[in-house]
């Protein structure tokens, strides 16, 4: 018989061999589901892993890592913030989206002004909208007690319903023949989040995602604010006698996490999206969960998970287009990632031990 025995500790080795086994699941997975949809499945995984970095093409695609792993990343570092504080933000997406609303509404209502400060402060509507809509079940879980986790996922579809009314309403292009979204900012120079260095993909989103990596490193390492919110992690009791207000932690947690998720939504409305429009909700902020957990929680291995899931959106794409792939199949070996990482990581906490039926009794 087969059964799971209680580790003295969490083994460290299998910290991180968990995500490279997940990985190696999903692709045998993943492999099996194309192979059920009557693709190759040796040609869609290379497709998905190894095009975008070294095909003819990839001087096109890898830019592209950098557009599709920025808003991952910059999402998934505030994530994990409340995550490894036992606060669960799963509304990232609505706060994504109220970011982008706010910070594209600051630039089309002074439309068509140009000035240098335009653009950074988008970025400080974009982080304050975010915020804001992550404050809402902060402060309902500080006062009320609820459960911050429905509240936050309840809140994206208020948001998705905002982006409807804003796209063919308040922000509606005036100029737009009746069509439902917003003045494309890729027109308006002083609200462009245009690449720093052409052809790179690396524009100001980049940066941010990049500073909030180093942000997080120095809080969780060298702050006495990372340490509580390790600390609650790990052991809440005795964060309690160390003096640890959860009130503020739950605060500071989830308004970290939404004011991050605002300003990649701001990075990508005024960049590579371009506009507010119906379908501008892209689900980063589902998918930066993913992001977080396999990069176990460190700004480290989220910058390194992040650039692996940006390579499957842009390996997707491309097995979309010449292997004529389903999305619906593209987004299913996604979320296996999630689903393998948290089955393996089991064997963080316990060791399998092989015993016969006289040893249980």
């Amino acid at each position: 018989m087969i059964r799971l025995e209680k580790r003295p500790q969490p083994s460290q080795l299998w910290t991180y061999l968990t995500p490279v086994l997940a990985v190696l699941l999903t692709m045998i997975a993943g492999g099996a589901l194309f192979a059920f949809l009557g693709k190759d499945p040796f040609e869609a995984i290379r497709t998905i892993f190894w095009d975008p970095l070294f095909s003819e093409f990839a001087f096109y695609y890898r830019p592209q890592l950098l557009v599709k792993g920025a808003p991952l990343v910059l999402i998934a570092i505030g994530l994990s913030l409340g995550f490894r504080a036992g606060i669960w933000n799963i509304g990232a997406e609505g706060q994504y989206i109220v970011g982008a609303i706010c910070g594209a509404g600051v630039a089309l209502a002074l439309y068509p002004m140009e000035a240098f400060w335009l653009f950074p402060a988008m970025v400080i509507a974009g982080a304050l909208g975010g915020m804001l809509w992550a404050m809402i079940p902060a402060l309902l879980k500080v006062k009320f007690g609820t459960n911050e986790i429905l509240v936050s996922l309840m809140l994206v579809y208020v948001a998705e319903n905002l982006l409807a009314s804003m796209a063919v309403g308040l922000l509606k292009n005036p100029e737009g023949f009746g069509f439902p979204g917003s003045r494309n900012l890729q027109q308006y120079p002083s609200a462009h989040n245009a690449e720093l260095i052409t052809g790179s993909g690396m524009h100001w989103g980049v940066v941010a995602a990049l500073i909030a990596v180093i942000f997080a490193y120095v809080l969780l390492n060298r702050h006495m604010l990372g340490f509580h919110i390790r600390l609650t992690g790990e052991a809440p009791r005795a964060a309690r006698f160390a003096g640890v207000r959860p009130a503020r932690l739950i605060l500071f947690c989830l308004g970290t996490s939404g004011a991050l998720a605002g300003m990649a939504g701001l990075f990508e409305v005024s960049g590579p999206s371009g506009q507010i429009g119906i379908d501008f909700g892209s689900g980063y902020g589902f998918t930066a969960i993913i992001v977080a957990f396999l990069g176990r929680l460190h700004p480290v291995g989220i910058l390194l998970a992040g650039g692996l899931m940006a390579l499957t959106y842009i390996g997707g794409e491309i097995a979309q287009s010449n292997l004529g792939l389903p999305s619906s199949a593209i987004q299913l070996f996604q979320g296996m990632l999630l689903f393998f990482l948290l089955a393996v990581d089991v064997l963080t906490n316990f060791r399998i031990r092989l015993t016969n039926k006289a040893e249980v009794a």
